[in-house]
């Protein structure tokens, strides 16, 4: 909070204690300026000096494809530190998904990819890339051996709360064996998706629909394979593209020559390349909606969440009714078996006639006779 913010806020205090504030100036309320993306150091970095953008900068990156992932703001801080000097830009995007997306879009395939600063990482060309939460970050010139200094850096950066910070589903059900590394990109509309590499026509792919893409390039032995992941709100959507691409990829081109079509739920893969089509939908085949799905340490607790823990709860009660009627059952076999042992040993039947209770009154009360000869009758 600035001085000035801080001398507003003393003035209305005090206005307020000599009740000279009219009535109406009640309601003020006090905003506080965001807090800043970049802190003035970090790791023994202190923040001086100028620098100009380096051969890999988030200021190269394809504007147009980078506000599809929907950037709010951004900041450059040049720092210095025993006489080197690291350009760090940054970018704040509404949501993780975006700054994923964006992470996807501005790596080279020349990178190292990890997850050793951040929620994931790209080393290489003398840039450390990362993504933080909401936020993507670039530093150069930086190396492998920047790392642990930066790892305090996205410490410090602003953490995005509740479904801002959910890491986007779709990239998690991408197979690992075989990937090319640097080979998976993440879209989320026609811009990204092409600059990315597409292999489907950007703008067939149902973007009106909240579509999200992944392209994963695999080296496998026939030569290389590259797998499209689409994933759609509702299966009735995703059903509709699977009809579609099943009838239109055999005509983009001879790598679609064995394209193979597989849907699963609200997902839709597309396999094309050099392999086979038995070993394309093999691949496919090894995609699944409902896998496990590793997350990290800043993934909040979300909706499907609560669901298992729901459906956890309702397990519980199903198995402590059902046995609890199953003792229920027992317990009356028991009693109801003992009591016609014990009769049968007493030489009685083992069940009984129920027995009713009665007061007898018939022997104490004769029946009545009417006389029927009249009131004048005599006897």
């Amino acid at each position: 909070m600035g001085a000035g913010t801080r001398a507003g806020i003393c003035v209305v205090a005090c206005a307020l204690a000599a009740g000279t504030v009219p009535a109406r100036a009640q309601g003020v309320t006090v905003t506080e300026p965001p807090v800043q993306l970049l802190p003035q150091s970090f790791a023994g970095w202190q923040q001086g000096g100028s620098s100009e953008p380096g051969a890999v900068s988030l200021t190269t990156v394809n504007k147009a494809a980078l506000q599809e992932a929907g950037p709010l703001r951004s900041q450059v801080n040049t720092y210095t530190r025993a006489g080197r000097t690291m350009r760090v830009e940054a970018v704040e995007f509404g949501d993780r998904t975006g700054a994923y997306s964006a992470f996807t879009l501005a790596e080279r395939p020349e990178m190292r990819v990890g997850k050793d600063v951040g929620s994931s990482d790209a080393v290489g060309d003398g840039v450390v890339l990362f993504t933080i939460s909401d936020t993507l970050v670039l530093a150069s010139p930086a190396s492998a051996a920047d790392v642990t200094a930066l790892n305090q850096l996205a410490k410090v950066l602003p953490k995005a709360t509740g479904s801002t910070g959910v890491a986007p589903l779709l990239p998690s059900f991408v197979p690992a064996e075989h990937l090319v590394p640097s080979g998976l990109r993440y879209a989320l509309g026609p811009e990204s998706y092409a600059a990315e590499g597409g292999v489907l026509p950007a703008n067939a792919l149902g973007w009106d629909k909240s579509a999200e893409a992944v392209t994963a390039n695999y080296d496998e032995k026939h030569g290389h394979e590259t797998i499209t992941m689409l994933i759609y709100p509702t299966p009735q959507i995703a059903q509709a593209f699977e009809r579609k691409f099943s009838t239109g990829v055999k005509g983009l081109g001879p790598s679609f020559a064995n394209a193979r079509v597989r849907r699963d739920q609200e997902l839709v893969m597309v396999a094309s390349g050099a392999l086979p089509g038995n070993e394309a939908s093999a691949m496919l085949e090894k995609v699944h909606m409902k896998q496990i799905v590793a997350v990290d340490q800043y993934m909040p607790p979300v909706f499907h969440t609560e669901v298992q823990k729901a459906f956890s709860l309702l397990t519980s009660i199903a198995i402590l009714s059902g046995v609890l009627m199953a003792a229920a059952v027992l317990l009356g076999l028991f009693l109801g078996g003992g009591r016609a042992l014990v009769r049968v040993m007493q030489g009685k039947p083992a069940a009984s006639e129920p027995e009713f209770l009665s007061l007898h009154l018939a022997a104490q009360n004769p029946v009545a006779h009417w006389d029927t000869r009249g009131p004048n009758a005599h006897s």
